[in-house]
């Protein structure tokens, strides 16, 4: 094990993949002289060159239908999103391409691609650096989705992606790159898709959250739990495939449910998560089911404002409280 932070993880994930598997390439926006905005590939382009770790042309349409080509052609591309806000900009070859191709060629083609960046509050990046977007891609079949909430889950759940046969987009948060922890440092460490992590057992009430709003529901339950309130936190880890399995089963220990993200309340991953629950455990549930999200307004630049249209941890709590006593 060694203590790094979530930044680093991916970083060295990245590097080792890349001596592990000379097929391994990456590419992306400012990739190389800065190491990209947040230092995730800081000197790869020193140890690999360029023509395995580059810069492209701002274009997102170009390069991942660059890394889209690449793959189908046996080489297992990483491409970088500087924002994953700008993915919107690529949306027909996300989509439209990298999503079907497998489907549209009878399972015949292989399509190794990771594209990964990242999202979300925290800078005061305003409406259009700052949003998360990870709903939107779940809703299209072909595409698989993670969300690490840690630098362990990134440097595992990584892995697994450059090393899978599928597309996979991988939403990181800017705000979780800085915070540290325990990374194994067995260079086959993976984590498995589809496979949720409770971080934190309980008994009264499930908390299910992803990304940031893992850390604010962990702080959550410590403050529920000097009221005699005890919180489940599961981190969904994968939401494309989803473990449905460890959710309703930990709801219907609880009966009781709260689903919190930084993506839009409004049709958010949580609303898909409740309906599930509601279809599968109705009759174990306590209290109807709670969803937390971002207002429905874009991000603000103020960071004050940004704070207010964000579900903080005393929402987390208030929302526990009310499923628990109402």
């Amino acid at each position: 094990m060694s203590v790094k932070t979530y930044a680093k993880a991916v970083r060295d994930t990245i590097a080792a993949e890349m001596r592990r598997d000379d097929r391994v390439f990456l590419m992306g926006e400012d990739v190389e002289e800065i190491g990209s905005i947040f230092g995730c590939t800081a000197d790869l382009t020193k140890e690999f060159g360029r023509e395995r770790a580059f810069n492209t042309p701002i274009s997102e349409a170009g390069f991942v239908g660059a890394g889209l080509g690449a793959a189908c052609t046996g080489m297992r591309p990483i491409v970088e999103l500087l924002y994953m806000d700008f993915s919107f900009v690529a949306m027909d070859q996300l989509l439209n391409q990298v999503a079907k191709t497998r489907y549209v060629f009878g399972g015949k083609a292989k399509i190794p691609l990771v594209i990964r960046g990242q999202q979300g509050i925290g800078r005061g990046n305003a409406a259009t650096h700052s949003q998360s977007v990870e709903t939107i891609f779940m809703h299209f079949p072909g595409l698989k989705v993670a969300c690490p909430s840690t630098g362990r889950d990134a440097a595992g759940l990584l892995r697994t992606a450059i090393r899978d046969d599928n597309p996979v987009m991988i939403f990181e948060h800017k705000a979780l790159y800085p915070t540290k922890c325990d990374v194994p440092d067995d260079p086959e460490f993976m984590l498995p898709f589809g496979k949720a992590d409770i971080k934190r057992p309980g008994t009264d009430v499930t908390i299910v959250a992803n990304l940031l709003y893992v850390k604010r529901s962990l702080e959550a339950a410590e403050e529920l739990a000097k009221m005699g309130i005890s919180a489940e936190v599961i981190d969904p880890m994968t939401l494309v495939p989803l473990d449905r399995e460890t959710i309703v089963e930990s709801v219907k220990k609880t009966g009781r449910l709260v689903v919190v993200h930084e993506a839009h309340r409004t049709a958010g991953w949580g609303a898909e998560v409740a309906s599930m629950v509601t279809e599968e455990a109705f009759r174990y549930l306590d209290a109807p089911p709670l969803r937390l999200g971002t207002k429905a307004c874009p991000l603000p630049f103020n960071v004050d404002l940004e704070n207010a249209a964000t579900p903080q941890v005393s929402d987390i709590v208030e929302a526990a409280r009310k499923v628990c006593y109402r």
